[in-house]
């Protein structure tokens, strides 16, 4: 066999291979992603999720929304005075001494603190909306209330 021949038949079988493995790849389709969280479930708010979770009868589920609209008033807000306290921060990048930067800073500071507070009492009362046998339903919701308000809503749940 000479060499031309021993070459030829060479590129014919990676030509072939490589065919095989592109039809191989093309025909399988594009992986599935595994779901960070029930389908179902990702589309729900934190609000049917805790109705859901703590089992909470018609008349708490009214009490809830309550309290579900006076925080939602105090978070906007709060999140106001952050824009409204950034944007003036941020004019100061325009003055050559910047004698404000450090008292707004502290502002904002203390407004993500207060939201904080806030959430935090905002839990502090659906503990005291619920029942004695809802308790044990709370507790576990605790576990998991990091993760409903998280910022990136793709990682999955921890695993307790």
């Amino acid at each position: 066999m000479t060499k031309i021949k021993i070459l030829s038949i060479s590129v014919v079988a990676l030509i072939i291979l490589n065919v095989c493995l592109l039809g191989f790849m093309f025909l399988q389709g594009p992986p599935h992603p595994p779901k960070p969280f029930p389908p179902h479930r990702e589309q729900e708010g934190p609000k049917e999720l805790i109705i859901e979770q703590l089992h909470l009868n018609d008349d708490q589920i009214n009490v809830y929304q309550k309290l579900i609209d006076a925080h939602q008033e105090k978070i906007k807000a709060l999140d106001r005075n952050i824009r409204e306290t950034k944007n003036n921060l941020y004019a100061e990048l325009n003055n050559d001494t910047s004698a404000k930067k450090d008292s707004l800073m502290l502002s904002i500071s203390k407004y993500q603190l207060e939201i904080e507070n806030t959430h935090y009492n905002h839990f502090l009362e659906i503990k005291k909306l619920c029942n004695p046998d809802q308790l044990k339903y709370f507790e576990e919701l605790t576990k998991e209330l990091a993760f409903y308000f998280r910022p990136n809503k793709n990682q999955p749940p921890p695993i307790h």
